[in-house]
């Protein structure tokens, strides 16, 4: 074979053997970024399923309300005048708003508040506490529960007091404290507690809506009436300021007037003192 012919075609073995290696070199980049894709999606298939099948962010069951320790609710009902005195209304978001020109809200010749919730709501479960620290300055407990808001909600596990099943005993007020729900899923939604009495439903279609409250607002929980006198829709405080706190660390905080929790849950305690 003459010279020229052997060099032209080890040249072409060569371009042939370059060109397999090339080919080589793709089809491994293609197979390892098919199999990092494949390995992404089953992750994020991995959450979902995770999703679905757990319902929320926390995989141990929500626990159902159990009874308040006398430590909490002593804690809770005996803050001392001098701590609120100094406190005033400390860091509260928002105020009860003044209604004029409403009937008289009342209940065994004594002024009525309402207030109504529900264990799952986390806004709720902050307000709850302003309410008793309120409340007890005129009255007195019993059977008040401990529990928290729903772990597949916002601000989850909100660590609170419950209304459900307690009583309120006053010389100058009535209080009326409804629980709609529970923070127990029960299908689509949370299992049922207290029924809504046909005059609370009709304070909540009048007051928890416009004009009283924006638009937007309307229908909110926790709604408060004080007496038809002022109405609250919505939380006066954050849920955020109880994150990762349980309920006896709350309790504990209000008594010291420079915890961030205690201007806060007190001072809306405060507001709701005037407006009773």
């Amino acid at each position: 074979m003459p010279k020229s012919s052997r060099v032209t075609r080890q040249r072409a073995e060569r371009a042939a053997a370059a060109l397999r290696r090339q080919q080589q070199q793709r089809r491994s980049r293609f197979l390892w970024a098919g199999t990092a894709v494949g390995a992404v999606l089953l992750v994020v298939l991995a959450l979902v399923l995770v999703k679905v099948v757990g319902g929320g962010s926390s995989s141990a069951p929500q626990q159902a309300a159990a009874t308040a320790s006398p430590q909490i609710v002593q804690a809770v009902t005996g803050v001392p005048s001098g701590v609120l005195n100094q406190i005033g209304l400390g860091k509260v978001d928002t105020l009860p708003k003044a209604i004029t020109g409403q009937p008289a809200l009342t209940a065994g010749g004594k002024p009525l508040v309402v207030y109504v919730g529900a264990e799952y709501c986390p806004y709720c479960a902050a307000q709850r506490w302003g309410m008793v620290v309120a409340l007890s300055r005129f009255g007195s407990f019993t059977d008040l529960k401990t529990t928290s808001s729903a772990s597949a909600d916002v601000f989850p596990n909100t660590a609170t007091l419950s209304f459900h099943g307690a009583t309120y005993t006053s010389d100058y007020l009535t209080f009326q404290g409804v629980e709609t729900s529970s923070n127990v899923r029960q299908g689509s939604s949370y299992a049922p507690l207290d029924t809504l009495t046909a005059q609370q439903s009709q304070l909540l279609n009048t007051y928890d809506a416009p004009p009283y409250v924006a638009a937007g607002s309307a229908g909110s929980i926790p709604f408060i009436d004080f007496g038809n006198k002022f109405i609250m829709s919505g939380a006066s405080i954050s849920p955020q300021l109880f994150a990762g706190k349980s309920a006896s660390d709350i309790a504990t905080a209000l008594s010291d007037p420079s915890s961030p929790i205690a201007q806060a849950v007190n001072g809306s305690a405060n507001a709701f003192t005037a407006a009773i």
